[in-house]
């Protein structure tokens, strides 16, 4: 199978790749990434010389690119995307554009080139605050709280409305937070270790009494690759680890604190961000009836990330660099 991934040189997608080319010998990639300041090449250092990996740089958003790009792929799976909350409060232009009108480009070059299956990585952000409690099953009604999660939203229904009048062959996953090696350091782990690393303090948001389902980064890549393989066009995939007890960020924030060896002044209490849902939970039923399940515990999962990036202190410090100063100065003042 030919695989044509956009945004592959991001966070998920950099993982996606390597978890495809490594469990499927006979399997071609194309990543197809545009290179904003989350996109980085050197996610993929050790396999960009395999005969079965091609980089194209190109923004999904360019018709001619993706059309010329995608020739000859037998499957689309969507990574590209803007995706921090903050950022899109500050500027939601580039969430619109890349991705709705980015989707709807990836839509109707998939439509013209007959390909067999689409894959549109979304986000349980969608859903919105679930603080009555519950979980969101795949057909809750959307009620998107971020300019980030509303675009999200505005894609996927796109990718439905593609499936019923087109019959075009795409499924959608909904993933909770995803963390572990190579996330860029503007999302709530990398950024905590990151600054922890550096003697610096953790910015929480408001009480920190937040709650978020925490997803290591390679159990989605088997959820990815499953839904791929075995689910079912027109359909959506909830993705979770569905951590019971439920936790906090300020929860979160004392276990990194621990893990790293210092003490709770370093905690920065901050003006809490506008429109911030308390809870996300996500129902998984449908995608563990498919056979899936979280194979990596929070505990595992979060000692693994941490010594990754105290060992990739060279990476950390490329991105924290430039473009990324200026954001956490704008962002935290």
């Amino acid at each position: 199978m030919k695989l044509f991934i956009t945004g592959g040189a991001g966070f998920i997608g950099s993982n996606f790749i390597r978890h495809i080319l490594n469990k499927y010998p006979d399997y071609e990639v194309i990543n197809f990434d545009k290179l904003t300041y989350a996109g980085n090449l050197e996610n993929l250092k050790d396999i960009e010389n395999s005969a079965r990996y091609k980089f194209i740089k190109g923004d999904i958003c360019d018709k001619e690119a993706v059309k010329k790009a995608l020739e000859g792929s037998d499957a689309i799976i969507n990574f590209a995307a803007e995706t921090h909350v903050d950022r899109s409060i500050l500027d939601d232009d580039d969430f619109i554009k890349t991705n709705i009108f980015g989707v709807k480009v990836i839509l109707e070059a998939a439509l013209s080139a007959k390909v067999k299956k689409i894959i549109q990585i979304s986000t349980d952000e969608v859903y919105g605050d679930l603080n009555e409690g519950g979980f969101a099953r795949e057909e809750h009604l959307l009620h998107p709280s971020s300019p980030y999660s509303a675009a999200k939203a505005a894609g996927d229904l796109l990718c439905l409305s593609y499936y019923r009048t087109f019959g075009l062959p795409v499924a959608i996953t909904r993933s909770s937070n995803n963390y572990g090696p190579y996330q860029y350091p503007e999302k709530l782990i990398p950024l905590f270790v990151s600054n922890l690393m550096e003697g610096k303090k953790v910015p929480v948001y408001g009480d920190g009494s937040q709650v978020r389902d925490w997803l290591y980064v390679l159990d989605n890549c088997e959820g990815i690759d499953l839904v791929l393989h075995e689910g079912e066009a027109g359909r959506i995939y909830n993705i979770g680890a569905n951590q019971d007890p439920e936790i906090s960020n300020l929860h979160l924030t004392k276990e990194i604190i621990r893990a790293c060896e210092k003490d709770e002044t370093c905690i920065d209490y901050v003006k809490d961000r506008p429109g911030h849902d308390k809870r996300y939970a996500i129902d998984t039923k449908k995608i563990r009836g498919l056979g899936w399940a979280p194979k990596t515990s929070f505990q595992d999962g979060l000692k693994k990330t941490i010594e990754w990036y105290k060992n990739n202190k060279e990476w950390l410090d490329k991105v924290k660099s430039g473009e990324y100063l200026e954001y956490y100065k704008k962002q935290y003042k």
